[in-house]
């Protein structure tokens, strides 16, 4: 048994569905959370740039002394996942294998589609993991930029600009046959209700945060390095900008209130991507 933290880091908001997930699941655990809220959104910048940002966050949460670290941004998990887990001294765990293997078998043969920022469906990362299950599986890739910036301003489903975006983007899969889709970025949850609206009741949507909760929840069982407290787990939230609307949004994120958010200075966090034995 561990009592040490689950660490987990995202870009912004978007993280908190997995961590909403996780506190579900395991509600003893020890959560520590860190949304680089100053450099959101991740999944419009370059490899070289995520990979460096990825380093920096998942570094920064070192200093907790957790026993694993979730890559809880699809960007940093499609661009900089191996190098995340050569550089850190404990597991990684990414979001985007998790919600590809929950949604082969959903499918059935029929076309799946992966919705994510710029960067991930550039990468080709859902692609490559989807067909690691079934080479002939059929993938539509489809790219919605917007759609974290509305849920980063708070907006929900119903609200008329987040439907309008949500038709712009997705309209066209209707008559692609798609039977199953996947939300492959940790903000796209908090659209679920517009994106489902909008495709339909046959059409089964894959929460990529949840199955990758289920993978954290299997890892630590299978080390013996679940929680052996009694009493639930606690939930630290760090930032690196703005901790009032982290924590005024945060909470709609997670359907709980946010007690602790500290804002994170830039020099406790940039300059962070060393290699574990440049550490102190």
């Amino acid at each position: 048994m561990s009592d040490s933290p689950i660490a987990v880091f995202d870009s912004g908001l978007g993280g908190l569905s997995v961590v909403r997930h996780l506190r579900q699941l395991l509600p003893r655990e020890d959560i520590v959370y860190f949304g680089d809220t100053a450099r959101v959104p991740y999944g419009t910048k370059s490899q070289p740039t995520v990979v460096q940002f990825a380093l920096e966050t998942a570094g920064f949460l070192l200093q907790f002394d957790p026993k694993l670290i979730v890559a809880a941004c699809n960007t940093a998990s499609a661009l900089a996942l191996d190098e995340l887990m050569q550089a850190m001294p404990v597991p990684v765990i990414g979001v985007v294998e998790p919600g590809a293997r929950a949604a082969v078998p959903l499918a059935g043969g029929a076309p799946i589609a992966v919705l994510g920022t710029e960067a991930t469906i550039a990468s080709g990362s859902y692609l490559r993991a989807i067909r690691a299950v079934q080479p002939t599986q059929p993938v539509i890739s489809k790219a919605c930029p917007l759609f974290v910036p509305l849920v980063e301003e708070g907006r929900n489903s119903g609200d008329p600009l987040v439907r309008m975006t949500v038709e712009t983007y997705l309209g066209g899969l209707r008559s692609q046959g798609v039977r199953v889709v996947v939300l492959g970025c940790t903000h796209y949850p908090l659209l679920r209700e517009a994106i489902a609206e909008l495709l339909g009741p046959d059409v089964q949507i894959v929460d990529s945060g949840r199955e990758t909760s289920l993978v954290v929840q299997q890892h630590l069982a299978a080390r013996a390095a679940l929680s052996g407290r009694r009493t639930p787990g606690t939930l630290r939230c760090y930032v690196s900008d703005n901790p009032a609307r982290f924590q005024r949004v945060g909470s709609w994120f997670l359907n709980e209130s946010i007690e602790h958010v500290e804002f994170v200075e830039p020099e406790r966090y940039v300059n962070l991507a060393r290699q574990p034995s440049e550490r102190p």
